[in-house]
């Protein structure tokens, strides 16, 4: 094989020009690529096939076309999603706090901590390699924990790898102090504990269940205020399970107001919300540094304020 201009650069892959080799002769196009550029996955180079990038003699072909050595062939690669997940993307960012080793954040609701399945951009750890190129030597990009997309509220990121190791430890050690506030249906009763171990729901695999096979995962919970049909918590977190307090929740009979997936159906609540009621209002931990404890808040956002304003509207209601 010849190759005679290739670059590995996922924002702007220039094309790959080469000469098969006798030895591929009598295999398919796409056998035969997958031999030469083994770096891509065969279903990837047929489908560059497929869509027209890559020329045999300088004409289009297909995937099953037969080479039998001698022939030129160019690859004009399409860089995938998840190849540009890394990039960063000047996003808005509300810094709550930020020195030398730690960046707080205020995620709004809507933002995709890290990228994924369906969000390969756009996300905070987008923003915040924009924010901090220096993040790119870190894992994930600093990011220790996350929030669900529809979550607001605080965040802590890591900005040395020293950090990042420290806040691990202390979230393993659950001395991480996060606090949420939770807009739920009905009226709750008095404040409790929920200590249900939580793991991948048996048939619904997106989404997260209480079993008996899952982590330990503990939540207490606190009345703020009462409404006619609804209450607002403060949630506080030992553990940090995905969709914990959300999963939790519906187990003790009262889901958030808005949750799409473990809540009630839309109209059910007295007012319409279009997202989980759901904010980490209060964060504390001890800075790797210094060793000393801090702690930041992030006031309600603006649509949960609102929410809250109907509630006590609807509450006085006759």
């Amino acid at each position: 094989m010849k190759a005679l201009n290739y670059s590995a650069s996922p924002d702007r892959p220039e094309a790959v020009d080469l000469v098969i080799p006798g030895e591929c002769a009598g295999l398919r196009l796409d056998q035969a690529l997958s031999r030469l550029l083994p770096h891509h996955s065969r279903s990837r180079l047929s489908r560059w096939v497929r869509e027209k990038r890559v020329t045999v003699n300088g004409r289009a072909a297909v995937p099953r076309h037969k080479v039998w050595g001698g022939e030129h062939v160019s690859v004009s690669p399409q860089p995938v999603p998840e190849e540009r997940a890394f990039a960063p993307e000047a996003i808005p960012l509300d810094v709550v706090y930020e020195d030398e080793t730690l960046l707080v954040v205020n995620k709004p609701p809507g933002l995709v901590v890290h990228p994924g399945s369906g969000n390969w951009s756009g996300t905070l750890l987008n923003a915040l390699l924009a924010h901090a190129p220096s993040l790119a030597q870190v894992p994930r990009a600093g990011i220790v924990h996350r929030l669900d997309k529809d979550t607001s509220g605080l965040l802590v990121v890591a900005k040395t790898l020293a950090a990042h190791t420290h806040l691990v430890r202390q979230l393993q050690a659950r001395s991480v102090r996060r606090e949420y506030l939770a807009v739920v249906h009905g009226v709750v009763a008095c404040d409790g504990k929920i200590d249900a171990p939580i793991g991948r729901h048996p048939v619904a695999r997106t989404r997260m269940a209480v079993v008996a096979t899952g982590k330990p995962a503990v939540t207490h919970y606190q009345v703020v205020e009462r409404y006619a049909r609804a209450t607002l918590l403060r949630c506080r977190l030992e553990s940090g399970r995905t969709h914990q307090i959300r999963v939790h929740l519906r187990l003790l009979g009262h889901p958030l107001v808005g949750d799409p997936v473990y809540g009630k159906k839309r109209g059910a609540a007295p007012v319409d919300f279009g997202r989980q009621a759901l904010h980490a209002g209060k964060l504390a931990l001890t800075h790797p540094a210094t060793g000393t404890t801090m702690a930041w808040r992030a006031p309600l956002p603006a649509d949960m304020r609102r929410l809250i304003s109907a509630l006590k509207t609807d509450a006085k209601s006759p």
